[in-house]
């Protein structure tokens, strides 16, 4: 599993841990994004870090910044493994 797809498995179990499943259901909204929750498993098509932006600010539109602090806080184990140049612009 590449790291952005690590990422955002680490945001969406952080989200539903606030949230319940709400958090799984606004994940299967973002494009480019393939989410198999029971299997825990996520895929993405294209550029990560997009992918990992519009995951954040479709938390964002329906629960504010608190939920943009959530998914930071929920990938910041895993920010290391990214250059400057790779960080998602939501993360930062």
């Amino acid at each position: 599993m590449d790291v952005y797809s690590q990422i955002i498995e680490r945001i969406i179990k952080h989200q539903e841990s606030i949230i319940g499943p709400i958090a799984v259901e606004q994940a299967e909204h973002v494009d480019n994004l393939k989410v198999n929750w029971a299997k825990k498993d996520v895929a993405i098509t294209g550029d990560g870090a997009k992918v990992v932006d519009a995951l954040v600010e479709q938390y964002k539109g329906l629960f504010g910044k608190t939920s943009v602090e959530v998914c930071r806080e929920a990938a910041g184990p895993l920010m290391n493994k990214l250059t400057a140049g790779q960080m998602p612009k939501s993360l930062a």
